[in-house]
């Protein structure tokens, strides 16, 4: 039993297992909170914890699964190339869009947090919630906050998304597809272009384009808003 603990191959299958696990619960009970995602979470946690196996022993076969979601995200640049000629007309917009979006949120976390009194800690580690994980613990490292906490952040806004997103749009009534596509990228990272590609092409394309121009915009935002703040 421990060899194969220590083998990555443990953390592979049990990632796949826990997600497929997921996906068939997800399907037979059709509800929106039940997402593979989430399912896949508890499962991994429980067993890790149950079974009293620390993350690091985990996350050698975890690894190599996150090492293929730049891949996986650079595919969609194919959906993108296709929706190039609606990119070029609307260049501005998208991007002025995607700037204000990363601004609010950074905003809006640092309102939040005063008014309910959260440490400056714990603050800083939420400013990067919006990018993907990778950048997210880089950020944190640098900005002095905690990369664990930034990691959870970061996961719990972009199931968020996925699970909210779609609720939002029809609240308030945003039916543009390019719109749709830049808020889910924005705000969601990768699982918001997840959700943003099971409404479609366009909102898949704009997502992915939207998911990385916020990670370079975050990157040099966050530092940048810390100290004009003087957090």
């Amino acid at each position: 039993m421990a060899m194969y603990v220590n083998n990555p191959l443990f953390g592979v299958t049990i990632s796949i297992a826990a997600f497929l696990i997921g996906v068939y619960i997800n399907k037979k009970t059709k509800i929106a909170i039940f997402n593979p995602l989430i399912i896949s979470y508890i499962i991994i946690i429980s067993f890790l914890l149950h079974f009293n196996i620390d993350f690091e022993t985990y996350n050698k076969g975890g690894s190599i699964i996150s090492f293929f979601i730049a891949p996986a995200i650079v595919v969609l640049a194919v959906p993108l190339y296709k929706n190039i000629k609606l990119l070029k007309e609307r260049w501005a917009p998208i991007l002025i869009g995607i700037t204000l979006g990363s601004l609010a949120g950074l905003f809006s976390i640092y309102l939040l947090s005063k008014l309910f009194k959260i440490d400056d800690i714990i603050m800083v580690s939420l400013f990067p919630k919006s990018t993907t994980v990778a950048i997210s613990i880089e950020i944190a490292d640098q900005i002095g906050g905690i990369p664990a906490l930034a990691v959870a952040f970061t996961a719990i806004t972009g199931i968020t998304g996925n699970l909210i997103g779609e609720y939002i749009f029809k609240v308030f009534k945003i039916k543009d597809k390019v719109s749709k596509g830049v808020a889910l990228g924005t705000t969601s990272h990768a699982m918001g272009i997840a959700k943003a590609m099971e409404m479609g092409e366009t909102e898949g394309a704009l997502g992915s384009l939207a998911i990385t121009v916020a990670g370079i915009i975050s990157v040099f935002m966050i530092p940048w808003f810390i100290k004009i703040l003087s957090i």
